[in-house]
């Protein structure tokens, strides 16, 4: 390989042969357009964030109201008591709120990390290799994509329902992959995967295989390519396609609540359900609004951290034409 550093930003300016000109600044806009547009923009704002406002003062207003009486953010006596009372135990059922959160971070970053880690292989494979059958494999990507998850439910629930570990002398059932935050797990991955491998492999399409051809000439092997190319080009589609993974382990339920039984595996959304079904009655508003916050509230902070990836386009500009 040749003695300088393999990177994108070297390879990228190898097959430009320059770098990238400043782009040609926008048409600037009439001050009554401007307005029209602001005035557009705080009306989607407005609406976006009211519901979110309205949940967030039932949480602080110990009145146990269903709606508020006026249009201020802080109730009065407002206080963060329906915090404490959730965190402490959310319902009746001997959990508290910090193993619930064990358990859903486990189930959603496990399916995201291991649906993501194999479809940026595949995609990879159905992006750049032809090989028999590869059309065949394709189409069964999205045939499966194409189907509602709770079809395969039956069959998840009855394949799983064999993998069973059990006591040699006494018969009793010592581990049920389907009664377990494991096969919930590969439940939702067998879900995840085909919308994965096809949305990673339309991303991987738009990126020049000049790239990889140059990196190649330097003197690379096919793994480096991969790593040290593809990789860092991807990262955009990696990281929307992890947050979408992540964020629906993270909302999970109806797989959960078919499969799971024991309470030590509930996860924050089949505890936030309990909040609503039976005990609805007994459920005072502001606990239910407090868990509903503290449940969005890590969905929101992998999306802040992920931000600039997601909006971000690595690839633009990297070849011409």
């Amino acid at each position: 390989m040749s003695s300088q550093t393999l990177s994108v930003g070297n390879v990228v300016a190898r097959v430009r042969g320059q770098t990238a000109g400043s782009s040609a600044a926008g048409k600037k806009l009439t001050l009554g357009r401007q307005l029209a547009l602001q005035a557009l923009l705080l009306f989607i704002a407005f609406t976006v964030l009211f519901p979110l406002l309205w949940v967030v003062s039932l949480s602080l207003d110990p009145r146990n109201i269903g709606r508020p009486t006026d249009l201020r953010l802080i109730p009065p006596g407002a206080s963060l008591q329906a915090y404490i009372d959730v965190i402490k135990q959310p319902t009746i059922n001997k959990i508290d709120f910090v193993h619930l959160t064990l358990n859903s971070l486990k189930l959603a970053g496990g399916t995201a990390f291991t649906s993501v880690l194999v479809a940026i292989l595949a995609a990879y494979s159905f992006s750049r290799f032809h090989f028999r059958g590869r059309e065949a494999l394709m189409l069964g990507v999205v045939t499966v994509l194409m189907l509602p998850s709770v079809a395969t439910l039956p069959a998840l629930y009855v394949l799983l329902n064999h993998f069973v570990i059990t006591n040699p002398t006494t018969h009793a059932i010592l581990f049920n992959l389907r009664d377990s935050l494991w096969g919930v797990g590969l439940a939702m991955i067998s879900g995840m995967l085909p919308f994965a491998i096809w949305n990673l492999k339309g991303f991987l399409d738009t990126i020049p295989k000049e790239l990889e051809e140059a990196a190649i000439i330097d003197g690379a092997n096919a793994n480096q390519v991969f790593i040290q190319i593809v990789l860092p080009l991807a990262v955009p589609a990696i990281a929307v396609t992890g947050f979408l993974g992540f964020m629906s382990g993270w909302t999970e339920f109806v797989v959960s609540w078919q499969f799971l039984t024991k309470v030590s595996d509930h996860t924050l959304i089949m505890e936030l359900y309990n909040m609503v079904g039976q005990f609805a009655g007994n459920t005072p508003w502001s606990r239910f609004a407090a868990m509903s916050m503290l449940t969005a509230l890590p969905v929101s902070i992998v999306y802040l951290s992920l931000q600039r990836y997601i909006v971000g386009g690595l690839t633009v500009g990297g070849v011409k034409g």
